[in-house]
């Protein structure tokens, strides 16, 4: 249950920051006006809540392996909301990368 836990908030974590941070381009880069960036700055600011309820109480571990999500994610997303077309090292790369996560965070620890 715990590890169910700690994947939904990193799902939602990423959510917000890699929406957010989409919402700023939208806003920003193509133009699409000062509220739509606004709006990605609220969701920022929401992501950086987020972590601090993981489970494990390592802040460092915790974005570490946050880290691995976000990669995945904004494939995901580019996928999704761009059109974006990954090949086949950008699946592998990501792979590797919630591998790195599965790693950091649900390794067995002794004591």
């Amino acid at each position: 249950m715990v590890v169910l836990r700690s994947a939904a908030l990193f799902v939602l974590a990423a959510l917000f920051e890699i929406g957010g941070a989409w919402l700023v381009w939208q806003g920003v880069r193509e133009h699409r006006g000062w509220l739509w960036a606004a709006g990605g700055v609220l969701a920022l600011g929401a992501y950086g809540f987020v972590a601090t309820f993981q489970p494990d109480a390592h802040f460092g571990r915790v974005l570490a392996a946050y880290g691995g999500i976000f990669v995945a994610g904004s494939i995901l997303w580019g996928v999704l909301a761009d059109g974006y077309r990954p090949d086949r090292w950008d699946v592998a790369g990501a792979l590797v990368c919630l591998a790195g996560m599965a790693v950091i965070m649900y390794a067995p620890r002794g004591g």
